[in-house]
Protein backbone atom coordinates (compact mmCIF):
# COMPACT_ATOMS: atom_id res chain seq x y z
CA UNK A 1 0.00 0.00 0.00
CA UNK A 2 1.68 2.85 -1.27
CA UNK A 3 1.55 6.09 0.42
CA UNK A 4 2.80 9.85 -0.38
CA UNK A 5 2.46 10.97 3.30
CA UNK A 6 1.08 9.53 6.39
CA UNK A 7 -2.27 10.42 6.03
CA UNK A 8 -2.79 10.23 1.94
CA UNK A 9 -2.51 6.19 -0.21
CA UNK A 10 -1.75 6.52 -3.26
CA UNK A 11 -2.40 2.78 -4.50
CA UNK A 12 -5.94 1.85 -3.45
CA UNK A 13 -7.10 -1.52 -4.93
CA UNK A 14 -10.39 -2.78 -2.89
CA UNK A 15 -11.46 -4.80 -6.15
CA UNK A 16 -7.99 -7.14 -6.01
CA UNK A 17 -9.06 -9.67 -3.40
CA UNK A 18 -5.09 -10.11 -2.76
CA UNK A 19 -4.89 -6.26 -1.99
CA UNK A 20 -8.06 -6.63 0.39
CA UNK A 21 -6.87 -9.30 2.69
CA UNK A 22 -3.46 -7.90 3.05
CA UNK A 23 -4.26 -4.83 4.90
CA UNK A 24 -7.40 -3.23 2.68
CA UNK A 25 -9.48 -4.31 4.72
CA UNK A 26 -7.92 -3.11 8.14
CA UNK A 27 -7.64 0.43 6.16
CA UNK A 28 -11.32 0.74 5.54
CA UNK A 29 -12.41 -0.86 8.71
CA UNK A 30 -10.58 1.84 10.85
CA UNK A 31 -11.74 4.69 8.30
CA UNK A 32 -15.28 3.38 9.14
CA UNK A 33 -14.99 3.41 12.59
CA UNK A 34 -14.15 7.04 12.92
CA UNK A 35 -16.66 8.47 10.49
CA UNK A 36 -19.52 6.53 11.45
CA UNK A 37 -18.74 7.89 15.15
CA UNK A 38 -18.01 11.43 13.02
CA UNK A 39 -21.41 11.03 10.81
CA UNK A 40 -22.69 9.93 14.50
CA UNK A 41 -22.64 13.33 15.83
CA UNK A 42 -23.39 15.05 12.68
CA UNK A 43 -26.49 13.50 12.93
CA UNK A 44 -27.18 14.63 16.72
CA UNK A 45 -26.31 17.56 16.20
CA UNK A 46 -29.08 17.98 13.24
CA UNK A 47 -32.01 17.12 15.15
CA UNK A 48 -30.84 18.81 18.41
CA UNK A 49 -33.80 21.22 18.17
CA UNK A 50 -35.92 18.05 17.87
CA UNK A 51 -36.61 17.32 21.14
CA UNK A 52 -35.31 20.65 22.36
CA UNK A 53 -37.79 22.72 20.41
CA UNK A 54 -40.43 20.38 22.87
CA UNK A 55 -38.78 21.64 26.38
CA UNK A 56 -38.82 25.15 25.30
CA UNK A 57 -42.19 25.81 26.60
CA UNK A 58 -41.29 24.31 29.77
CA UNK A 59 -38.13 27.01 30.18
CA UNK A 60 -40.29 30.02 29.39
CA UNK A 61 -40.11 30.57 25.34
CA UNK A 62 -43.70 30.88 24.06
CA UNK A 63 -44.17 29.81 20.77
CA UNK A 64 -47.04 28.33 19.14
CA UNK A 65 -47.24 25.05 17.54
CA UNK A 66 -46.17 26.08 14.09
CA UNK A 67 -43.73 27.77 14.61
CA UNK A 68 -42.06 24.56 17.07
CA UNK A 69 -42.61 22.52 13.89
CA UNK A 70 -41.05 25.11 11.50
CA UNK A 71 -38.10 25.21 13.77
CA UNK A 72 -37.56 21.51 13.72
CA UNK A 73 -37.82 21.92 10.36
CA UNK A 74 -35.23 24.78 9.16
CA UNK A 75 -31.98 22.16 9.88
CA UNK A 76 -33.25 19.49 7.64
CA UNK A 77 -34.07 22.05 4.78
CA UNK A 78 -30.29 23.59 5.08
CA UNK A 79 -28.90 20.30 5.64
CA UNK A 80 -29.98 18.98 2.35
CA UNK A 81 -29.24 22.08 0.99
CA UNK A 82 -25.23 21.62 2.48
CA UNK A 83 -25.70 17.89 1.26
CA UNK A 84 -24.27 18.69 -2.83
CA UNK A 85 -21.43 20.69 -1.41
CA UNK A 86 -20.02 18.62 0.74
CA UNK A 87 -19.91 15.15 -1.19
CA UNK A 88 -18.10 17.81 -3.54
CA UNK A 89 -15.46 18.47 -0.94
CA UNK A 90 -14.53 14.77 -0.81
CA UNK A 91 -12.50 14.44 -3.78
CA UNK A 92 -11.36 18.06 -3.71
CA UNK A 93 -10.07 18.07 0.11
CA UNK A 94 -9.51 14.31 0.57
CA UNK A 95 -12.16 12.48 3.16
CA UNK A 96 -10.07 12.60 6.55
CA UNK A 97 -9.12 16.14 5.65
CA UNK A 98 -12.91 16.85 5.23
CA UNK A 99 -14.28 15.25 7.70
CA UNK A 100 -11.75 17.53 10.38
CA UNK A 101 -13.34 20.27 8.56
CA UNK A 102 -16.98 19.36 8.66
CA UNK A 103 -16.93 18.04 12.46
CA UNK A 104 -15.07 21.30 13.79
CA UNK A 105 -18.41 22.84 11.62
CA UNK A 106 -20.62 21.66 14.41
CA UNK A 107 -19.20 23.62 17.26
CA UNK A 108 -21.20 26.55 15.67
CA UNK A 109 -24.86 24.96 15.95
CA UNK A 110 -24.18 23.81 19.54
CA UNK A 111 -22.30 26.39 20.65
CA UNK A 112 -24.62 28.96 19.76
CA UNK A 113 -27.55 26.43 20.88
CA UNK A 114 -26.11 26.81 24.20
CA UNK A 115 -26.03 30.73 24.74
CA UNK A 116 -29.37 30.99 23.23
CA UNK A 117 -31.43 28.77 25.01
CA UNK A 118 -30.15 30.61 28.53
CA UNK A 119 -32.01 33.78 27.97
CA UNK A 120 -36.49 33.07 27.29
CA UNK A 121 -36.06 36.64 25.81
CA UNK A 122 -34.34 35.22 22.81
CA UNK A 123 -36.42 36.31 19.69
CA UNK A 124 -37.60 33.30 17.73
CA UNK A 125 -35.75 34.26 14.43
CA UNK A 126 -32.80 34.05 16.36
CA UNK A 127 -33.42 30.70 17.10
CA UNK A 128 -35.05 30.00 13.43
CA UNK A 129 -30.82 31.36 12.58
CA UNK A 130 -29.25 29.18 14.91
CA UNK A 131 -31.71 26.20 13.80
CA UNK A 132 -30.57 26.36 10.35
CA UNK A 133 -26.32 26.60 11.41
CA UNK A 134 -27.23 22.71 12.66
CA UNK A 135 -27.87 21.80 9.05
CA UNK A 136 -23.85 21.79 8.98
CA UNK A 137 -24.69 18.07 10.71
CA UNK A 138 -27.17 17.09 8.02
CA UNK A 139 -24.21 17.97 5.78
CA UNK A 140 -21.66 15.40 7.08
CA UNK A 141 -23.92 12.63 5.55
CA UNK A 142 -23.36 13.11 2.14
CA UNK A 143 -19.12 13.45 2.96
CA UNK A 144 -18.98 10.61 4.73
CA UNK A 145 -21.13 8.05 2.53
CA UNK A 146 -19.48 9.21 -0.53
CA UNK A 147 -15.40 8.99 1.09
CA UNK A 148 -16.72 5.27 2.49
CA UNK A 149 -18.26 4.11 -1.08
CA UNK A 150 -14.13 4.95 -2.58
CA UNK A 151 -12.83 2.32 0.53
CA UNK A 152 -15.22 -0.93 0.08
CA UNK A 153 -15.55 -3.61 -2.58
CA UNK A 154 -18.35 -3.31 -4.83
CA UNK A 155 -19.84 -6.46 -3.41
CA UNK A 156 -19.40 -5.12 0.04
CA UNK A 157 -20.93 -1.34 -0.26
CA UNK A 158 -24.32 -2.40 0.91
CA UNK A 159 -23.44 -3.44 4.11
CA UNK A 160 -19.97 -1.03 4.45
CA UNK A 161 -22.66 1.95 3.71
CA UNK A 162 -25.61 0.37 5.25
CA UNK A 163 -23.23 0.31 9.00
CA UNK A 164 -21.60 3.62 8.26
CA UNK A 165 -25.55 5.44 7.57
CA UNK A 166 -26.80 3.52 10.69
CA UNK A 167 -24.30 4.63 12.56
CA UNK A 168 -25.15 8.59 11.67
CA UNK A 169 -28.88 8.12 11.86
CA UNK A 170 -28.34 6.60 15.45
CA UNK A 171 -27.27 10.00 16.29
CA UNK A 172 -31.35 10.89 16.21
CA UNK A 173 -32.39 8.71 18.57
CA UNK A 174 -29.22 9.23 20.98
CA UNK A 175 -29.78 12.95 21.45
CA UNK A 176 -33.44 11.92 21.83
CA UNK A 177 -32.68 9.27 24.50
CA UNK A 178 -30.32 11.97 26.31
CA UNK A 179 -30.88 15.26 25.89
CA UNK A 180 -33.73 14.83 28.24
CA UNK A 181 -31.35 13.11 31.12
CA UNK A 182 -28.49 15.65 30.13
CA UNK A 183 -30.90 19.05 30.50
CA UNK A 184 -32.41 18.09 33.84
CA UNK A 185 -35.57 16.35 31.94
CA UNK A 186 -37.25 13.05 32.84
CA UNK A 187 -36.60 10.36 30.37
CA UNK A 188 -35.73 6.75 29.87
CA UNK A 189 -39.45 5.38 30.43
CA UNK A 190 -39.50 7.14 33.22
CA UNK A 191 -36.22 5.65 34.96
CA UNK A 192 -34.85 8.92 35.35
CA UNK A 193 -37.31 11.75 37.00
CA UNK A 194 -36.87 15.40 36.41
CA UNK A 195 -34.14 17.51 38.21
CA UNK A 196 -35.08 19.40 40.76
CA UNK A 197 -33.09 22.35 39.31
CA UNK A 198 -35.30 22.27 36.61
CA UNK A 199 -34.31 22.25 32.53
CA UNK A 200 -31.15 23.87 31.60
CA UNK A 201 -30.74 22.82 28.01
CA UNK A 202 -27.18 24.69 27.57
CA UNK A 203 -25.71 21.64 29.19
CA UNK A 204 -26.72 19.18 25.66
CA UNK A 205 -24.72 22.28 23.75
CA UNK A 206 -21.77 22.10 25.51
CA UNK A 207 -21.38 18.45 25.94
CA UNK A 208 -21.57 18.16 22.25
CA UNK A 209 -19.21 21.24 21.40
CA UNK A 210 -16.67 18.82 23.41
CA UNK A 211 -17.76 15.85 21.11
CA UNK A 212 -17.19 17.61 18.11
CA UNK A 213 -13.79 18.70 19.30
CA UNK A 214 -13.04 14.94 19.88
CA UNK A 215 -13.98 13.96 16.24
CA UNK A 216 -12.27 16.52 15.09
CA UNK A 217 -8.90 15.10 16.93
CA UNK A 218 -9.69 11.78 15.96
CA UNK A 219 -10.51 12.10 11.96
CA UNK A 220 -6.29 13.82 12.20
CA UNK A 221 -5.12 11.39 13.44
CA UNK A 222 -6.43 8.13 12.70
CA UNK A 223 -8.41 8.59 9.17
CA UNK A 224 -6.86 8.68 5.66
CA UNK A 225 -7.08 10.19 2.48
CA UNK A 226 -7.16 8.23 -1.09
CA UNK A 227 -5.32 9.49 -4.47
CA UNK A 228 -8.02 7.99 -6.26
CA UNK A 229 -10.74 9.12 -4.76
CA UNK A 230 -10.86 12.29 -7.40
CA UNK A 231 -13.03 13.74 -9.66
CA UNK A 232 -13.37 16.80 -11.68
CA UNK A 233 -16.55 19.30 -11.25
CA UNK A 234 -18.11 18.94 -14.54
CA UNK A 235 -17.37 15.01 -14.05
CA UNK A 236 -19.26 14.81 -11.12
CA UNK A 237 -22.32 17.29 -11.82
CA UNK A 238 -22.82 14.90 -15.11
CA UNK A 239 -24.84 12.85 -12.79
CA UNK A 240 -27.66 15.16 -12.79
CA UNK A 241 -28.21 14.24 -16.43
CA UNK A 242 -28.85 10.70 -15.82
CA UNK A 243 -32.49 9.75 -15.15
CA UNK A 244 -31.38 7.68 -12.74
CA UNK A 245 -30.00 10.32 -9.98
CA UNK A 246 -33.73 11.87 -10.04
CA UNK A 247 -35.32 8.43 -9.95
CA UNK A 248 -33.93 7.34 -7.22
CA UNK A 249 -34.03 10.91 -5.51
CA UNK A 250 -37.41 10.72 -5.45
CA UNK A 251 -37.51 7.51 -3.99
CA UNK A 252 -35.12 8.55 -1.52
CA UNK A 253 -37.74 11.08 -0.35
CA UNK A 254 -39.94 8.40 0.18
CA UNK A 255 -37.51 6.29 2.36
CA UNK A 256 -34.87 8.11 3.84
CA UNK A 257 -36.94 11.64 3.68
CA UNK A 258 -39.75 10.03 5.64
CA UNK A 259 -37.10 8.87 8.98
CA UNK A 260 -35.51 12.56 9.39
CA UNK A 261 -39.17 14.21 8.77
CA UNK A 262 -40.96 11.75 11.39
CA UNK A 263 -37.42 11.52 13.78
CA UNK A 264 -37.53 15.39 13.92
CA UNK A 265 -41.71 15.57 14.11
CA UNK A 266 -41.86 12.74 16.75
CA UNK A 267 -41.46 14.99 19.91
CA UNK A 268 -43.97 17.53 18.84
CA UNK A 269 -46.56 15.15 17.36
CA UNK A 270 -46.52 13.09 21.03
CA UNK A 271 -46.16 16.34 23.46
CA UNK A 272 -49.47 17.93 21.21
CA UNK A 273 -51.84 14.68 20.67
CA UNK A 274 -50.76 12.94 23.52
CA UNK A 275 -51.59 15.09 26.65
CA UNK A 276 -51.65 12.56 29.15
CA UNK A 277 -47.79 11.00 27.70
CA UNK A 278 -44.67 12.20 28.54
CA UNK A 279 -42.80 12.66 24.86
CA UNK A 280 -39.51 12.36 26.55
CA UNK A 281 -40.11 8.67 27.30
CA UNK A 282 -40.86 7.38 23.96
CA UNK A 283 -39.27 10.02 21.52
CA UNK A 284 -35.79 8.23 20.85
CA UNK A 285 -38.00 4.63 19.95
CA UNK A 286 -38.78 6.09 16.16
CA UNK A 287 -34.71 7.35 15.26
CA UNK A 288 -33.39 3.63 17.33
CA UNK A 289 -35.78 1.30 14.97
CA UNK A 290 -35.12 3.29 11.80
CA UNK A 291 -31.24 3.35 12.37
CA UNK A 292 -30.58 -0.48 13.05
CA UNK A 293 -33.18 -1.45 10.28
CA UNK A 294 -30.81 0.23 8.25
CA UNK A 295 -27.97 -2.60 7.92
CA UNK A 296 -30.23 -4.68 7.83
CA UNK A 297 -31.67 -3.26 4.63
CA UNK A 298 -28.36 -3.02 3.40
CA UNK A 299 -27.61 -6.69 4.03
CA UNK A 300 -30.81 -7.82 2.52
CA UNK A 301 -30.47 -5.96 -0.55
CA UNK A 302 -26.78 -7.34 -1.09
CA UNK A 303 -28.42 -10.67 -1.07
CA UNK A 304 -31.90 -10.35 -2.55
CA UNK A 305 -31.39 -7.10 -4.95
CA UNK A 306 -31.99 -3.83 -3.89
CA UNK A 307 -34.59 -3.01 -6.00
CA UNK A 308 -36.93 -5.84 -4.10
CA UNK A 309 -35.84 -5.22 -1.07
CA UNK A 310 -36.88 -1.56 -1.58
CA UNK A 311 -40.33 -2.27 -3.13
CA UNK A 312 -40.94 -4.14 -0.25
CA UNK A 313 -40.18 -1.41 2.03
CA UNK A 314 -42.72 1.00 0.09
CA UNK A 315 -45.53 -1.93 0.84
CA UNK A 316 -44.51 -1.67 4.01
CA UNK A 317 -44.59 1.81 5.09
CA UNK A 318 -47.85 2.07 2.93
CA UNK A 319 -49.84 -0.68 5.23
CA UNK A 320 -48.45 0.90 8.28
CA UNK A 321 -49.39 4.29 7.87
CA UNK A 322 -52.88 3.45 7.15
CA UNK A 323 -52.68 1.47 10.80
CA UNK A 324 -51.70 4.64 11.90
CA UNK A 325 -54.50 6.53 10.41
CA UNK A 326 -56.87 4.13 11.62
CA UNK A 327 -55.37 5.22 14.85
CA UNK A 328 -55.76 8.50 14.42
CA UNK A 329 -59.28 8.24 13.07
CA UNK A 330 -60.50 7.14 17.03
CA UNK A 331 -58.58 9.94 18.70
CA UNK A 332 -60.33 13.27 19.27
CA UNK A 333 -59.08 16.49 19.94
CA UNK A 334 -58.88 18.02 23.72
CA UNK A 335 -58.62 14.47 24.68
CA UNK A 336 -55.34 13.05 26.20
CA UNK A 337 -55.54 9.96 24.04
CA UNK A 338 -54.06 7.94 26.30
CA UNK A 339 -55.74 4.59 25.02
CA UNK A 340 -54.91 5.06 21.41
CA UNK A 341 -50.97 5.65 22.35
CA UNK A 342 -50.26 2.35 22.58
CA UNK A 343 -51.07 1.76 18.91
CA UNK A 344 -49.94 5.08 17.71
CA UNK A 345 -46.53 4.40 18.53
CA UNK A 346 -46.75 0.55 17.74
CA UNK A 347 -47.68 1.52 13.49
CA UNK A 348 -45.19 4.40 13.81
CA UNK A 349 -42.53 2.20 14.84
CA UNK A 350 -43.35 -0.02 12.02
CA UNK A 351 -43.32 2.66 9.88
CA UNK A 352 -39.72 3.99 11.04
CA UNK A 353 -38.06 -0.11 10.55
CA UNK A 354 -39.79 0.50 7.00
CA UNK A 355 -37.88 3.75 6.08
CA UNK A 356 -34.91 2.03 7.87
CA UNK A 357 -34.88 -1.16 5.51
CA UNK A 358 -35.82 1.33 2.31
CA UNK A 359 -32.65 3.51 3.39
CA UNK A 360 -29.92 0.81 3.47
CA UNK A 361 -31.67 -1.21 -0.06
CA UNK A 362 -31.65 2.37 -1.91
CA UNK A 363 -28.42 3.19 -0.91
CA UNK A 364 -27.44 -0.56 -2.37
CA UNK A 365 -29.21 0.14 -5.17
CA UNK A 366 -27.19 3.42 -6.70
CA UNK A 367 -23.48 2.04 -6.70
CA UNK A 368 -25.14 -1.00 -8.39
CA UNK A 369 -27.06 0.89 -10.95
CA UNK A 370 -23.75 2.38 -12.12
CA UNK A 371 -21.69 -0.61 -11.94
CA UNK A 372 -24.33 -2.13 -14.48
CA UNK A 373 -24.17 0.33 -16.94
CA UNK A 374 -20.22 0.19 -16.56
CA UNK A 375 -20.62 -3.85 -17.12
CA UNK A 376 -23.29 -3.35 -19.74
CA UNK A 377 -20.58 -1.11 -22.25
CA UNK A 378 -17.86 -2.84 -21.88
CA UNK A 379 -16.61 -6.27 -22.59
CA UNK A 380 -14.98 -8.04 -19.32
CA UNK A 381 -11.39 -8.00 -18.78
CA UNK A 382 -10.42 -5.32 -20.55
CA UNK A 383 -9.15 -2.11 -20.02
CA UNK A 384 -12.12 -0.12 -20.96
CA UNK A 385 -14.22 -2.33 -18.27
CA UNK A 386 -11.64 -1.44 -15.44
CA UNK A 387 -11.72 2.12 -16.54
CA UNK A 388 -15.66 2.16 -16.66
CA UNK A 389 -15.74 0.87 -13.20
CA UNK A 390 -13.43 3.29 -12.07
CA UNK A 391 -15.83 6.54 -13.54
CA UNK A 392 -18.69 4.49 -11.91
CA UNK A 393 -17.31 4.38 -8.92
CA UNK A 394 -16.56 7.73 -9.04
CA UNK A 395 -19.97 9.18 -10.22
CA UNK A 396 -21.81 6.98 -8.14
CA UNK A 397 -20.46 8.83 -5.15
CA UNK A 398 -21.27 11.64 -6.53
CA UNK A 399 -25.27 10.57 -7.39
CA UNK A 400 -24.80 9.80 -3.52
CA UNK A 401 -24.88 13.34 -2.65
CA UNK A 402 -27.18 14.78 -5.35
CA UNK A 403 -29.50 11.70 -4.12
CA UNK A 404 -29.09 12.72 -0.56
CA UNK A 405 -29.64 16.44 -1.00
CA UNK A 406 -32.66 15.60 -2.56
CA UNK A 407 -34.28 13.12 -0.42
CA UNK A 408 -33.49 14.77 3.01
CA UNK A 409 -36.07 17.56 2.18
CA UNK A 410 -38.29 15.55 3.19
CA UNK A 411 -37.34 16.00 6.74
CA UNK A 412 -38.45 19.69 5.70
CA UNK A 413 -41.66 18.92 4.19
CA UNK A 414 -43.50 16.64 6.93
CA UNK A 415 -43.14 18.89 9.93
CA UNK A 416 -44.43 21.52 8.30
CA UNK A 417 -47.15 19.39 6.85
CA UNK A 418 -48.11 18.48 10.60
CA UNK A 419 -48.03 21.88 11.05
CA UNK A 420 -50.83 23.40 8.47
CA UNK A 421 -51.35 27.01 9.98
CA UNK A 422 -54.69 26.73 7.63
CA UNK A 423 -56.40 23.28 9.80
CA UNK A 424 -57.90 23.91 13.17
CA UNK A 425 -56.22 21.68 15.68
CA UNK A 426 -52.83 19.20 15.71
CA UNK A 427 -54.69 16.22 15.17
CA UNK A 428 -56.70 16.90 12.15
CA UNK A 429 -53.05 18.39 10.86
CA UNK A 430 -52.24 14.97 11.50
CA UNK A 431 -54.56 13.32 10.01
CA UNK A 432 -54.52 14.92 6.85
CA UNK A 433 -50.38 15.19 6.85
CA UNK A 434 -50.59 11.39 6.69
CA UNK A 435 -53.08 10.66 4.32
CA UNK A 436 -50.90 12.29 1.83
CA UNK A 437 -48.06 10.73 2.94
CA UNK A 438 -50.03 6.89 2.51
CA UNK A 439 -50.40 7.90 -1.27
CA UNK A 440 -46.63 8.77 -1.42
CA UNK A 441 -45.45 5.36 -0.70
CA UNK A 442 -48.13 4.08 -3.38
CA UNK A 443 -46.64 6.34 -5.66
CA UNK A 444 -42.79 5.24 -4.74
CA UNK A 445 -43.80 1.35 -4.92
CA UNK A 446 -45.19 1.90 -8.81
CA UNK A 447 -42.27 3.69 -9.71
CA UNK A 448 -39.62 0.74 -8.31
CA UNK A 449 -41.62 -1.91 -9.93
CA UNK A 450 -41.71 0.00 -13.60
CA UNK A 451 -38.27 1.22 -13.93
CA UNK A 452 -36.08 -1.44 -11.97
CA UNK A 453 -37.77 -4.24 -11.38
CA UNK A 454 -39.98 -4.49 -15.04
CA UNK A 455 -37.59 -6.47 -18.20
CA UNK A 456 -36.07 -3.42 -20.25
CA UNK A 457 -37.84 -2.60 -23.34
CA UNK A 458 -35.17 -3.22 -25.35
CA UNK A 459 -32.45 -5.91 -25.94
CA UNK A 460 -29.45 -3.35 -25.47
CA UNK A 461 -30.92 -1.77 -22.25
CA UNK A 462 -29.17 -2.73 -18.59
CA UNK A 463 -32.00 -5.11 -16.88
CA UNK A 464 -31.60 -3.43 -13.55
CA UNK A 465 -33.87 -6.16 -11.70
CA UNK A 466 -30.62 -7.37 -9.95
CA UNK A 467 -29.50 -3.88 -8.41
Amino acid sequence: MTRRTRHWIDDWRPEDPEFWANGGRQVARRNLVWSIFAEHLGFSVWLIWSVSSAFLLQTGFEFTAQQLFLLVAVPNLVGSLLRLPYTFAVPRFGGRNWTMVSAGLLLVPTLLFAVAVQNPGTPYWVFCLIAATAGFGGGNFASSMANINFFYPAHRKGTALGLNAAGGNLGVAIIQLLLPVLVGGAGIFGLVRASDGGVHLQTAGFVYAGLAVVATIAAYLWMDNLTSATSKPREQLAVVRKPHTWTMAFLYIGTFGSFIGYSAAMPLLIELNFSGIVFAYYAFLGAAVGSLTRPFGGWLADRYGGARVTLAAFVGLAACTLGLLWTLGRMSAGSDNRESFPWFLGFFLLIFASTGIGNGSTYKMIPAIWRREAEAATEAGTPERAAALSAATRQSSAALGVIGAVGALGGFLIPLAFSSPWVGDPLSATRGAFVVFACFYVVCALVTVAVYLRAPAKATKPAMAGV
